[in-house]
């Protein structure tokens, strides 16, 4: 089973449509049916592990969150970055490309 979908709910963001992500089962410290943030395509965010976007934060392009990582806040990942194991991105924090 899938650990989260894409909602129909969407926000243009430099013309790029991203998805608020909905929790399917609870894992880690999300709740099933909680709302997450906002990823582009399934792809921006893996179903293994822990990993979390959460928030106002938005996931995008290329980039990959991972393992138990998280995304929050208003932070913003997007070119070729990766987000992985333990690491969290959050606030008003950005990555374009590096790996945590």
């Amino acid at each position: 089973m899938k650990k989260y979908i894409l909602t129909e709910t969407t926000q243009k963001f430099y013309g790029i449509t991203l998805y608020q992500i909905k929790a399917t089962t609870s894992f880690g410290n999300v709740q099933a049916g909680e709302l997450g943030g906002w990823i582009q395509q399934e792809k921006n965010l893996k179903d293994e592990g822990n990993a979390w976007v959460s928030g106002n934060a938005r996931v995008f392009g290329d980039a990959e969150v991972s393992g138990n990582a998280r995304v929050s806040g208003n932070a913003e990942v997007f070119g070729n970055a990766r987000v992985s194991g333990n690491a969290w991105v959050s606030g008003n924090a950005w990555d374009t490309g590096g790996v945590y």
